[in-house]
Formats: C-alpha cells, structure tokens, sequence
C-alpha cells in the first residue's frame, strides 16, 4: 500500500500519551506497516535504522501500541485497513474483467447499472442582458444641470435601464402635465430611485411642484393681479424687487 486514510481525531486519542520523539517513531511505523504490508520485524536494531530512530524509543512504542507475535509486531488496525485495499482492489480487478460499469457520455461511472444514462450538455457560456453595458448616446437635456443629469445616468445604470431620448421625451411630456420642469422631474426620479416619471405620480403625493417652482406661481399670480399682464421679461425687475424686499 502506498496510501492509507489519517483520521485525526483517533490519532490524537490514541496517542496523546506519547512523547514528541515516540510520536514521530509510532507514525514511521505506521507508514513501514502499510508499506510493506507486513508485521513489523522483531529485530528492532534494524527497525531502528530503517526508520531512522533510536532503538530503546522503537522498543518502547512496539510494546505500546503494537502486539508481539511469534513472526513480529501486530497491528489490528492496519491488518484491517489492509484487507479493506485488497477487497477494493479485487471488486475492481472483477469489474475490469466483466468491461468495467457503464459510463455516462462524459466518461464518470454510474452509481449502478440500473440508473439511467443521462445526456451530458455543455454550456460553455451563459450570457445575460446584465453583461452588456449600457451605452448613453443621449446629449443633456436643455435646462438640465450637468450635476442632476449625470444622477440620473448613474440611477438608471444602476437599474439596466437604456438612456434613450424616447425615454427623455416621455418623462419631459409628463412634466409638462404635472406642472414642472424636467429638471425637476429628473431630481424627483433621483430622489425617488425612479427610473421613469408619470404626472400622477406626484399628485398622488401632493407634490406637483418645488418650492422653488411655487413661489415662482405665487410671484408671477401677484404680478398679473397688479399688471393685468400675462408674465414675460419686464416681469423680471419684479420678482428682483420681490426677492430684495423678503431679504
């Protein structure tokens, strides 16, 4: 044998006893036992030079963890693992000898030969919308501060939806209903972690306009009362004049 399986937690119990140097011996036993399959010799002189350790401490752990025999120093455990190979290594060399069990497409035995085979599918590559990066080709609205558009460019990046000027012109008709400006519907979509904006949206929630926008109403309705004029630039001087006068 060339390989055997180490169970710690057995190795630990079994051994706790033993010094560092009856440890290392014990182990370098162990690998002799496997390797050649055989008790290990009574002659503890030439034990003690193959594995490389002093006689008394090879003396002392065969009388430990070993039991002597008449043709040298048994083991129960490694007979037992032993018998386990050469078991394993007929069923196999039987198996070789019927043409080996039926192997799937891709060449892995079966549990039993009664299991159906099953058709191997390769998918070298699953590739979905979310590898494809989204590409803006869509200018900054008129009116639009560069600070609110690029938000937006990174909200609807992070949701995969396509900046396109359809969707532009969409939300700006929808502003245009609810009474704001595109401006302000991109900082509400922003503020809101929508990707698009409907006009019912806000009036839902009763926020149809800015503050900014309200006053604006409130100041352009006092200065239609006092002109009888619909607003336009000599409405300007006056929302100047109101502004220094609330200051």
């Amino acid at each position: 044998m060339h390989y055997y399986q180490f169970n710690i937690g057995d190795y630990k119990a079994a051994t706790g006893h033993l010094s560092n140097d009856e440890d290392l011996a014990y182990r370098r036993l162990l690998d002799m036992y496997y390797d050649s399959e055989q008790k290990i010799p009574l002659d503890t002189q030439w034990v003690a030079r193959r594995i490389r350790m002093e006689a008394s401490i090879i003396r002392d752990v065969l009388n430990d963890m070993f039991v002597k025999h008449e043709d040298g120093y048994f083991h129960s455990r490694c007979e037992d693992v032993i018998a386990a190979y050469h078991a394993m290594a007929e069923k196999n060399r039987a198996n070789g000898r019927l043409g080996g069990r039926k192997k799937n497409p891709m060449g892995s035995p079966l549990a039993s030969d009664t299991q159906p085979i099953v058709k191997a599918t390769i998918n070298h590559k699953l590739e979905t919308i979310n590898h494809k990066p989204i590409k803006n080709t869509v200018a900054p609205p008129s009116g639009v501060t560069d600070s609110v558009w690029q938000d937006w460019l990174s909200l609807r990046k992070a949701k995969r939806a396509a900046v396109t000027q359809t969707a532009i012109d969409g939300i700006e008709r929808e502003a245009s209903k609810a009474g704001v400006s595109l401006q302000t519907a991109l900082e509400t979509c922003c503020a809101r972690g929508w990707t698009g904006f409907k006009a019912n949206w806000l009036k839902d929630k009763g926020e149809q306009k800015s503050f900014a926008e309200k006053d604006y109403d409130f100041k352009r309705a006092r200065w239609e009362a006092m002109t009888g004029r619909t607003p336009g630039q000599e409405m300007k001087p006056f929302l100047e004049l109101e502004d220094d006068t609330t200051n």
